[in-house]
């Protein structure tokens, strides 16, 4: 048994994240697959021993801004075990759908910091299944252990909108303070699309196809929410602890091709950043580090 009572289910490796997609969208056309579970699934979902390719590694490390090193940036801990959170949320009962759904936050937790020589376990559950103004959101949880000792921890948040939510106030449209003066202005291609794609292994169209944007309702491909976290941990690269908690709300999409400005100011014991757009000021995401 896994956490809390969770059935543990051990993959002998970490799933093909393309077949899983296939998947997702096979089940989305009108006619296949089966209703959804309005519980969450009670199943904890695990693999051992992943390692890091080092090609890979610096291919991450260049498409998101980071040194390339032997030390794993914290956002690709998260790449590297998302896999089996697909698998787990991919499942016919798991009772939001992949197609659509959004990414609203993602917390990280480094123990310490792991070394790309380093074998690392995962395991993934899903928890906190609530209630939304547009719908309902849950909480997919990945831990990475190295021999036995948890080093590492990521909690995505995910929002899935339905058509009968509401009730709750509505998304506040008044005046949006000023921007924060900018530390840095980065122009972003629609290769952030297609590269961020590639080493992730994530290949939502929304990401990399106009076609596949317009389908879910955005003019334009719009960069991957990780991406953007990523991208602002890299500036910050050489100001991190070994231990920290970086902790990130996404607001609006980055659409490809824009100029994003990025700031970060310190406050106490870390940091608070954030990523607006270049021209209008709009809010992309808001974090801190402590």
């Amino acid at each position: 048994m896994g956490v809390d009572g969770r059935a543990r289910v051990e993959l002998g490796r970490l799933p093909a994240a393309g077949a899983l997609y296939r998947r997702a969208l096979v089940g989305a056309l009108p006619g296949t697959g089966r209703g959804r579970g309005r519980e969450l699934p009670a199943v904890e979902l695990g693999v051992a021993g992943v390692t890091v390719e080092p090609a890979h590694l610096a291919d991450y490390d260049r498409v998101c801004g980071f040194r390339l090193a032997d030390r794993l940036p914290a956002t690709y801990l998260h790449v590297l075990g998302f896999p089996l959170s697909l698998r787990l949320m991919t499942a016919a009962d798991f009772p939001i759908p992949l197609t659509g759904v959004v990414h609203v936050a993602n917390r990280i937790t480094v123990h310490r910091p792991v070394q790309v020589g380093e074998s690392v376990d995962f395991r993934t559950y899903a928890e906190n299944l609530r209630p939304h103004d547009r719908g309902r959101q849950l909480d997919v949880v990945l831990v990475g252990s190295v021999g036995g000792e948890e080093v590492w921890r990521g909690v995505s948040t995910y929002l899935g909108k339905e058509r009968a939510a509401g009730g709750g106030a509505g998304r506040d449209r008044g005046d949006r303070p000023a921007p924060p003066a900018a530390s840095a202005r980065w122009r972003v291609t629609p290769r952030v699309g297609t590269d961020y794609a590639r080493v992730s292994g994530d290949h939502n169209p929304i990401h990399t196809s106009k076609l596949g944007a317009r389908l879910f309702g955005f003019p334009r491909p719009i960069a991957h929410g990780m991406w953007s976290k990523a991208r602002c941990l890299a500036a910050l690269e050489s100001r991190l602890p070994d231990a920290y908690t970086v902790d990130v709300a996404f607001k609006l999409p980055v659409s490809l091709p824009s100029t994003v400005s990025f700031s970060a100011v310190t406050s106490g014991d870390g940091w608070d950043f954030a990523l607006h757009g270049g021209r209008d000021g709009r809010p992309h995401l808001v974090g801190t580090i402590r």
